[in-house]
């Protein structure tokens, strides 16, 4: 009698049956030996990728693939590298040697992985394998520099809103020590300043809780610790403005062998000592996981040289066109007081080119006649269909479609260096920087003037700037370690609807910082007065202001602890 397949294979394709002997094999590195998905377990990252790569020219099964090219093959070091799941769970000192044993083997059969990847010619191979890199005490300068890669990886950094970085390590504020400025006449000054910025950061943090506290009453609704928590929150994000641009942090990034590649590369092209040696450091623990995935990060590979001829020539294109332009006569009149969120591009059109696009999965015609055909429907009937697509979300995450993305907006934007690292985290959009310096002025949260704080917060942020223009004469680059966060960055946003909509709805949430908060309610505003029959699909863009913006997110994460 035939038996049937079981519950979740129904109506799924019948596979090749593995004998005992094979199933024995492959079980510890698949979640099924019998149906047609299944999920790869208990194999390095430079085996996965490769694994993968075969996978696309080859006529046999994964699985198969496995067994015949990898696990039954000495040259693939197979079982030196895979180990078993046996081994990896033997205890702490077994699995250290285990990882030590692995790496060597990885070492001995990089040649078989890398005629495998190179056998493509294709630089999407690079994104079947990944990693998981941690990066412990780089600077505020070196975190943007490490998530301006975006594609491909996913960047994630200590919170200053959740953790306080007033405790000293050995007896000292954890901030970058630059080379460059500790062995110039500049060496004490840049210590004076930064140190003067942290203990300023940690004398103001118990009167400014101790004021929020008497400002704000809990509500009979809120729980004592939710309301400490929200309370601290705030306290933290008024006075995180005076942290250097030098202070330590930590950071997690999941990517693909591809974005590290880039971003290796990248590292090592940089003018900052910082970056240079976090690059180096970088590659030296990547190459254990992922060596083949990453080889043409090294310096020593012709794609690097080529790279670094192309960098050098394009960035003395720049700074030449930046030449003419400041000579020919720098900033126009009026520059400094335009607004903070200014938008500067956007296609008045973009109404008629996303109805379009929207009704074309279901139209038979070209897309050129679909936007002709809306010419001559009325602005009220357009008006009428964008407010029900509106209304169609019943929530944030009901995000818009795909035909949106054809409204492009460019925006130029002036804000705090603390709020830039908050928007800088959207990927899905181009953006680019200025430098960080102190010429654009600093903001001043509003509750350290009502706390009677002002004083000591205004002092240290003159001392800093006073700082800053010193060391830019001599090291322009250097000096942005010293720039506190309070003070201000000019940068460019060129951002399609869709990715609008869901940056300006998130970034207004409640429980967001008070300075992108209002940024994102500017930015919906700006697009409203531009084309107002887009209005209606930001549907939860939050326009009010709140005295403690995390209360409600932290009473509902202690109802969940709880099981209320």
């Amino acid at each position: 009698m035939k038996q049937s397949p079981p519950d979740h294979l129904a109506g799924l394709p019948a596979q090749r049956r593995f004998d005992e002997r094979e199933k024995a094999l492959l079980a510890p590195y698949v979640t099924s030996t019998d149906g047609p998905v299944f999920v790869l377990t208990n194999l390095p990252e430079v085996i996965k990728g490769a694994l993968f790569s075969r996978y696309s020219r080859s006529a046999l099964g994964l699985r198969e693939l496995l067994l015949k090219e990898f696990i039954d093959d000495p040259e693939s070091a197979f079982k030196e590298i895979a180990g078993s799941p046996e081994e990896t769970a033997s205890g702490a000192q077994g699995a250290a040697a285990t990882a030590a044993d692995r790496y060597l083997a990885v070492e001995k059969a990089q040649g078989f992985y890398d005629r495998i990847l190179d056998g493509y010619g294709d630089d999407s191979i690079g994104e079947l394998g990944g990693a998981h890199l941690a990066l412990e005490d780089v600077s505020m300068i070196a975190t943007k520099v490490l998530e301006d890669a975006r594609i491909g990886g996913s960047p994630l950094e200590k919170s200053t809103r959740y953790v306080s970085f007033a405790e000293p390590r050995q007896g000292e504020f954890l901030f970058y020590k630059e080379p460059t400025l500790l062995a110039s006449p500049h060496r004490q000054r840049y210590l004076d300043t930064c140190r003067r910025l942290f203990e300023t950061y940690r004398d103001l943090q118990e009167p400014l809780i101790n004021f929020i506290t008497g400002e704000v009453p809990r509500p009979e609704n809120i729980s004592e610790g939710a309301w400490k928590r929200s309370v601290r929150a705030r306290a933290l994000d008024a006075l995180r403005g005076l942290l250097p641009a030098a202070t330590l942090t930590n950071m997690g990034i999941f990517a693909n062998g591809r974005f590290f590649e880039t971003l290796l590369a990248g590292l090592r092209r940089q003018a900052l000592s910082e970056l240079q040696a976090i690059g180096g450091a970088a590659r030296n623990e990547l190459h254990k996981v992922i060596p083949s995935f990453i080889r043409r990060a090294d310096p020593e590979h012709p794609h690097f040289d080529g790279f670094t001829g192309y960098e050098n020539r394009l960035r003395e294109h720049v700074a030449s066109l930046a030449g003419r332009l400041a000579a020919s006569g720098g900033e126009p009149p009026g520059a400094a007081e335009r607004r903070e969120v200014e938008l500067i591009w956007h296609d008045p059109d973009a109404g008629r080119k996303v109805l379009a696009a929207l009704a074309y999965p279901d139209h038979s015609g070209p897309l050129g006649l679909l936007q002709d055909s809306l010419l001559r429907m009325a602005p009220d009937e357009r008006q009428e269909v964008f407010s029900k697509l509106g209304q169609a979300r019943t929530n944030r995450r009901h995000k818009p479609p795909r035909a949106f993305e054809l409204a492009f907006f460019s925006f130029d934007l002036l804000g705090d260096f603390g709020m830039y690292r908050d928007m800088h985290r959207h990927r899905m959009l181009t953006q680019q920087r200025q430098m960080l310096s102190t010429r654009h002025g600093f903001v001043t949260p509003e509750e350290l003037p009502l706390a009677g704080l002002e004083g000591p917060y205004r002092e240290v942020m003159e001392q800093a700037a006073e700082t800053y223009e010193a060391i830019a004469a001599d090291f322009p680059l250097q000096a942005q370690y010293v720039v506190p966060m309070a003070y201000r960055i000019r940068w460019h946003m060129h951002i399609n609807l869709r990715a609008l909509i869901w940056l300006v709805e998130l970034r207004s949430s409640p429980q967001g910082h008070p300075a992108y908060r209002k940024m994102a309610q500017q930015m919906y505003h700006r697009v409203a007065e531009a084309l107002p029959e887009f209005a209606p699909l930001f549907g939860f863009v939050d326009l009010e202001d709140y005295p403690l913006g995390r209360l409600g997110a932290e009473q509902r994460s202690e109802d969940k602890r709880s099981g209320k």
